[in-house]
């Protein structure tokens, strides 16, 4: 009896494992991430050398408002994911309350106008005075 009643289980096991998947479970299309840019970029100093630790602002051109916030990681570098499709973006660096090693402060580059078209890689530079 002991031996009938473990059989089921192990035949209920793998029917459960080889069953195909229940209506309104959700599917591949629904769980497909949205198409993206991606927006990549390096703070440098004044020294020419990477900036760890600095604000970067990005929004689109036809915004007032920055729309993502980042920080530089220790390359110096950044990366954002924008929506696919033609826009441009405005990418700026902002040292405000950033504190070096050797105790200088930095003051704010230009800004960078980066364009995308499509799901692609944009690379730009912010550089620090």
């Amino acid at each position: 009896m002991r031996h009938i009643l473990v059989r089921v289980t192990l035949f209920s096991i793998l029917l459960g494992l080889c069953a195909p998947p229940i209506a309104g479970a959700s599917d591949d299309s629904e769980n497909k991430e949205k198409p993206f840019a991606l927006i990549f970029g390096t703070v440098w100093g004044p020294d020419d050398l990477p900036v760890y630790g600095v604000r970067v602002l990005i929004r689109r051109s036809d915004k007032k408002k920055p729309q993502w916030e980042l920080i530089s990681n220790h390359k110096g570098e950044f990366a954002q994911r924008v929506p696919a499709g033609q826009a441009d973006y405005i990418v700026w660096a902002d040292p405000k309350g950033y504190k070096s090693l050797n105790g200088g402060k930095l003051s704010p580059g230009g800004e960078a106008t980066v364009h995308v078209d499509y799901e692609e890689r944009v690379n730009t530079a912010l550089h620090l005075k």
